[in-house]
């Protein structure tokens, strides 16, 4: 008996630990926020509707708004990646030339337009950067134009590349812009997309990652997340290594359907496995927190965590929320959370500080 009411009594405490959640900060905007980039434990970057883009030096006690980019009050960020203080890029997404890129070197003071969307059925999704020491490779996402994803490399010489060789794209296929997380980046030319819309979803790893840097076509690969229509797939993948990864999604207007919200991959996203106790809910972000050794996961009926690599999950809080950068979570009317206890930085999300690339 004594034995049944310790592991009670340690039950009860990993859920209450569990529950220990968010920390509600200021953002002062009731802006709609889908981007979060938090460079190291001072230094973080938001952005949203209507122009918006944040910033904070101290750890989120204050969050100051930066400068609207030229022509882009009414554009809609989301995604925002940044290198320090000074240095970061913001994303906006929509149809044709809505979808923007602008970059700033002095803390959101001035900006200047880096790439403009010249495909009048184009729309970005996903602006990311290397992990793994590939912080300097850039990637830039967007739904399928003439049968393959939109996507632009950037060089090592500091230009833009678009990739006529992209992964092709299936009628109806897509990739989500929910939370700027439907690609992931391990170093120069090395990415996987996931993708949703009525075909079903997908993993697509660049050539490079395909197979044996021999491959000249993605490598496709099923996911065992939601499916079926246009508001189900994958919206958020992950690596915390260069082998295992997470991915998430669901039906977004059926956030609270837990059937086909999460999986795990274990050999770098050539095959993929559902969750046995998947999150409570749709999922638009995944991250990891390498210091407590779990995955958050986050969408708009709350956040769960998983301490055995994507395989079980743990209800965090009911709240309302778009995107992840640990230890911040940014949702719409300018919600903007930091994780009790001051969860610091995942190594494989940031980026090394310095200038622009």
């Amino acid at each position: 008996m004594p034995g049944r009411i310790l592991a009670a009594a340690l039950l009860l405490a990993t859920v209450i630990s569990a529950r220990a959640q968010w920390d509600p900060q200021a953002s002062h905007t009731t802006a709609n926020l889908r981007g979060i980039h938090a460079v190291n434990d001072a230094v973080a970057w938001a952005s949203g509707a209507d122009g918006t883009i944040l910033r904070t030096e101290n750890g989120g006690r204050d969050w100051l708004r930066c400068a609207t980019p030229p022509d882009a009050g009414k554009l809609d960020f989301r995604g925002v990646w940044a290198w320090d203080a000074q240095s970061a890029m913001a994303m906006s997404s929509g149809p044709g030339e809505q979808s923007r890129v602008y970059k700033t070197t002095d803390g959101g003071a001035h900006w200047t337009e880096e790439l403009k969307n010249s495909d009048k059925g184009g729309f970005w999704d996903a602006l990311v950067f290397g992990a793994h020491g590939g912080g300097k490779t850039g990637v830039l996402i967007g739904d399928p134009v003439g049968g393959r994803f939109y996507t632009d490399i950037l060089l090592p010489d500091h230009r833009w590349s678009r990739d006529d060789a992209a992964c092709a794209a299936r009628d109806g296929e897509a990739a989500f812009a929910a939370s700027n997380t439907s690609a992931f980046v391990f170093g120069p030319r090395r990415y996987i997309l996931v993708t949703g819309g009525k075909p079903g979803p997908r993993a697509l790893l660049s050539p490079l990652l395909a197979s044996n840097d021999s491959a000249k076509d993605c490598l496709e690969m099923p996911l065992p997340l939601a499916g079926g229509n246009e508001s189900s797939g994958a919206f958020s993948v992950a690596f915390r290594d260069g082998e295992h990864g997470i991915a998430v999604g669901g039906d977004y207007k059926k956030p609270g359907d837990r059937d086909g919200t999460a999986a795990w991959s274990s050999d770098g996203g050539r095959h993929w496995t559902a969750a046995s106790k998947p999150p409570h809910g749709y999922r638009s972000a995944v991250a990891w927190d390498a210091q407590a050794k779990a995955w958050i996961a986050a969408g708009s009926n709350g956040s769960d965590i998983s301490r055995d690599d994507g395989k079980t999950w743990q209800n965090l809080d009911d709240g309302n929320w778009n995107a992840l950068s640990l230890p911040y979570v940014v949702g719409p009317g300018g919600r903007l959370a930091r994780l009790r206890g001051g969860a610091p930085m995942p190594q494989e999300r940031s980026s090394p500080s310095g200038n622009l690339p």
